[in-house]
């Protein structure tokens, strides 16, 4: 996503935990469903286009960490007559907002909570509601625009390594409030809301718990009590976090709700790290068919796509996030390990739109001076 959560990550880890998206697709038991995969893409397509299909050249524009299931992939290609081109953007948001009036695709994925209000006030989107959307996608409907088909979401938390916790003789902290008392004082590491957009995710997160006016004075003490702030999240959790293989000398790090499943080694029966549940901050991936598309139909069937349980039930371990459809059976490790927190932190994606740089510079003020 613009908020790049936990996939640059899960893409390096999916090899070595042996976590691929792929290993559902190319099963036996999938390969032995081939035909209603099929079906279910089909009736997903005719439901919600009236056909079986527009067919033709779509262009997908995405995050960098997009990654489906070849064979998913395959299927819906076969099915629908469309010629899937993926093209990967950085800076996703803001690339839809300045190619607005020549856009560079038919249909867009991965613009989130954070930025989207970007791009709905600049009209990038056009009207589309899938048939789809009602097995969980409206549930994490965008601003009644009907431009924006929610995908999928994630949680961004403090994450917790258990073991230095036990080791120390310290009970773990609960809430934000707790990480800024004298006991956890230089134990917390988190990423630059400027450089990384799981530092934007935890600085809404404490905005959202104290309030405008009040998380200013909530982060002087954060700073106080020698919280570290780096560039990017990899830095955090691989080179500082003690419950990631770098072995770091900090036990709390702003990280995703997902990432505990990735820290179980081999025969393990529980997670060596876990998440405090009272700090996470819910973001939410959209789609939508792009105002001036060259095949707005077919951009149409893509969406669905998005939503078919085919491409949904890949979602955890192609790209560490949650499927919206509510009947999707989630991993069994995330099942275990990766329970996503049923009350989170949010905030109005208009006052995310209108404040946010005001709040970049504020924080960037309060750290770095």
């Amino acid at each position: 996503m613009t908020y790049v959560k936990h996939r640059l990550k899960s893409l390096a880890l999916i090899t070595a935990i042996g976590l691929l998206v792929s290993g559902c697709g190319a099963s036996e038991d999938a390969g032995s469903t081939a035909g209603s995969t099929n079906e279910v893409i089909s009736d997903a397509t005719t439901a919600a286009t009236g056909s079986t299909g527009a067919g033709g050249e779509v262009t997908l524009v995405t995050h960098n960490s997009f990654n489906v299931d070849e064979k998913v992939l395959a299927d819906f290609e076969a099915q629908s007559g469309i010629t899937l081109t993926v093209l990967a953007q950085d800076a996703l948001a803001n690339q839809l907002v300045l190619t607005k009036d020549n856009p560079l695709g038919d249909v867009a994925y991965g613009i989130d909570n954070t930025f989207a209000s970007r791009a709905v006030d600049a009209g990038v989107f056009a009207p589309y509601t899938s048939a789809l959307a009602d097995q969980g996608s409206d549930d994490y409907a965008f601003d009644g625009s009907g431009g924006l088909t929610a995908v999928d979401f994630g949680d961004v938390c403090v994450n917790v390594d258990h073991e230095w916790f036990v080791e120390n003789g310290l009970a773990e902290p609960v809430t934000f409030a707790d990480l800024i008392k004298p006991e956890y004082k230089d134990l917390l590491v988190a990423q630059s809301p400027a450089t990384s957009s799981t530092g934007l995710a935890f600085l809404l997160g404490t905005i959202a718990n104290s309030g405008v006016d009040g998380w200013q004075a909530y982060w002087e003490a954060l700073r106080d009590n020698g919280i570290k702030i780096e560039a990017d999240w990899e830095s955090s959790y691989y080179v500082d976090f003690s419950g990631s293989d770098g072995k770091g000398d900090r036990p709390l790090v702003v990280s995703y709700g997902s990432s505990p499943p990735s820290e179980v080694k081999d025969g393990a029966t529980q997670a060596p790290t876990g998440v405090l549940p009272d700090t996470c901050f819910r973001q939410v991936e959209y789609a939508g068919v792009l105002a001036g598309a060259k095949n707005p139909a077919g951009a149409q069937q893509v969406i669905d796509f998005l939503l078919s349980p085919q491409f949904q039930a890949g979602l955890p371990d192609a790209m560490y996030v949650y499927p919206v459809d509510t009947e999707t059976e989630l991993p069994a490790a995330w099942s275990k390990y990766a329970q996503a927190p049923t009350d989170t932190k949010t905030l109005d994606p208009a006052l995310i739109n209108t404040e946010r740089d005001n709040w970049i510079q504020d924080w960037s003020d309060l750290l770095e001076g």
